[in-house]
């Protein structure tokens, strides 16, 4: 009996262990999702209205652009 319990406590530390691996994974990618977006707003915030037009964006458009840049098109 003192094997199984062990054995549950072992497992249980290395479940726990990848939800914690798993969890900081997410934050890394998150917060590289958002360095996107800001140097995505950031570069098209820079250009001139004429600059923008020419490649067919509206200064509306900046912020749904770099949401889809960062985190992929809208399902």
């Amino acid at each position: 009996m003192a094997y199984v319990a062990h054995a549950n406590i072992a497992h249980a530390e290395n479940n726990l262990r990848g939800r914690v691996m798993t969890a900081i994974q997410r934050m890394q990618e998150n917060r590289a999702r958002r360095a996107v977006y800001r140097q995505t707003v950031r570069e098209l915030s820079a250009l001139t209205n004429r600059d923008l037009n020419d490649l067919g964006i509206n200064r509306s458009m900046i912020h749904g652009l770099a949401q889809e840049a960062a985190f992929g098109a809208a399902k």
